[in-house]
């Protein structure tokens, strides 16, 4: 039997890398000291970065230290097939461009860096006007020829920049080569994995004064030289009070986006646990006692906990396994 079946407010782990921006903190009021934050992880269980539960009875407890105590049942019967915690969701600031780079799938993460593989999704939470991303090719392109434009500089030439606006949504699998512009901001959902191949970082040097360590022959063994799979794009439900739209859905995670008018009433299933993670408005999530919420937060409800209700315009991303 499941503890508590009470909404659980997260605070995320921060992360300061140098391209990162301040909206995290100016606009979604994460309590961080850093001159920095490029990524808030608000939901994991990853060993880099954990979040941790903010009040009522398990105040201070990381998520993995919940888990770990309450049993697996709080992830859902989905979740039985993964050794670990299977997916991160992330806050991601871009003030500068990302470096060029690609993810592993499962196999050879973990023969070679032994943990899970990456196959992540990015919602586009915001974006400065003419704000464009690098997803796949433009065309299929040789092993040679993709090693040889890594190192004379030229790769850029060959990578698919992309417009985006608020909204829109890419699926990234394992082996798709991709990088976020400047100027977005995005909400990742992946799976529970930190291994990253970098293959160009426009010159750039970290805080040591030193170029930022390349992965270029790893990425040479994953990377898909083709243009990626455009993810087709889904209807929007109308229910009473909200709407509903599915934004990507794999072995790993579903997700989507939810719009709230007034009261939303969901449900955590015995399949999985559900992810809340608000992006705009304010109001309460209520099972068996209320959390309030503000944009910006992040909620967990255990698996088999039922139905629950959000109350309050909003908007949010919903994820489940």
């Amino acid at each position: 039997m499941i503890v508590t079946m009470k909404p659980l407010k997260l605070k995320p782990a921060f992360k300061d890398y140098i391209w990162g921006g301040t909206r995290l903190r100016d606009d979604f009021q994460k309590d961080c000291d850093f001159d920095k934050i490029a990524e808030s992880w608000e939901l994991s269980c990853h060993k880099d970065g954990n979040s941790v539960i903010d009040g009522g009875e398990f105040d201070g407890m990381t998520l993995a230290d919940f888990v770990e105590a309450q049993g697996k049942k709080v992830l859902g019967k989905n979740c039985e097939k993964f050794e670990n915690f299977p997916i991160l969701i992330k806050l991601i600031d871009a003030k500068d461009n990302l470096s060029v780079q690609v993810h592993p799938d499962n196999e050879y993460a973990m023969r070679v860096e032994g943990e899970y593989g990456k196959t992540e999704m990015w919602y586009i939470v915001d974006c400065d006007e003419g704000a464009t991303l690098l997803y796949g090719f433009k065309n299929i392109i040789s092993k040679d020829e993709f090693a040889k434009r890594i190192s004379d500089n030229t790769l850029l030439e060959v990578t698919n920049a992309v417009p985006v606006k608020k909204g829109d949504v890419f699926f990234i699998e394992a082996g798709t080569l991709h990088a976020i512009g400047k100027g977005i901001l995005i909400a990742e959902i992946q799976q529970n994995s930190n291994t990253t191949y970098r293959i160009y970082d426009y010159g750039r040097v970290g805080k040591d004064g030193k170029p930022r360590e390349l992965h270029v022959e790893k990425a040479k063994d994953v990377t898909n030289l083709c243009p990626a799979k455009a993810y087709p794009e889904t209807k929007t439900e109308r229910m009473d009070g909200y709407t509903i739209k599915l934004l990507s859905s794999c072995d790993y995670f579903t997700t989507y986006a939810v719009d709230v008018e007034n009261t939303a009433i969901l449900e955590a299933g015995e399949s999985s646990f559900n992810s809340l993670l608000f992006l705009e408005g304010e109001g309460e999530v209520v099972l068996e006692d209320s959390v309030s919420f503000k944009k910006g937060d992040s909620i967990f409800i255990a698996a088999g906990s039922g139905k629950y209700k959000i109350c309050g315009k909003c908007r949010l991303i919903l994820t489940k396994v």
